[in-house]
């Protein structure tokens, strides 16, 4: 019994932490995700659960029939690497889908996608 309990701590030491195994995934959003908003936004700010690679990172815009809008790259702040900045032009009324692909500090890359709404 006392070697299989040290056997059982010494795996549990030497396993890495739940933290260590995560990846980035997108906390929150603004616009939020699934929002309908009254005016168009400048930006849209994306807010992850884990520090991002900047030259491994990006979004991109798309229209209600699936055209890419010209946004340019993602932006980052150094002082806060958990956030990705789209900027964006004058955008028209109706519904679009914002796509997001990440690495994590960790190596890690994770991707996704969400939708907004502009009010006309």
């Amino acid at each position: 019994m006392k070697r299989i309990l040290t056997l059982v701590a010494l795996l549990t030491a030497t396993m890495p932490t739940a933290r260590a195994l995560a990846h980035a995934f997108l906390d929150h959003a603004v616009p939020a995700v699934g929002s309908t908003i009254p005016t168009a936004p400048k930006q849209v700010q994306m807010f992850f659960t884990q520090g991002l690679e900047p030259s491994f990172s990006g979004a991109t815009l798309a229209t209600p029939d699936g055209q890419a809008v010209a946004t340019g790259a993602a932006m980052f702040d150094p002082q806060n690497p958990m956030e990705m900045v789209l900027n964006l032009p004058k955008l028209a009324p109706g519904h679009y889908k914002l796509s997001w692909h990440v690495v994590s500090v960790d190596t890690h890359r994770t991707e996704g996608s969400f939708s907004f709404d502009i009010q006309p």
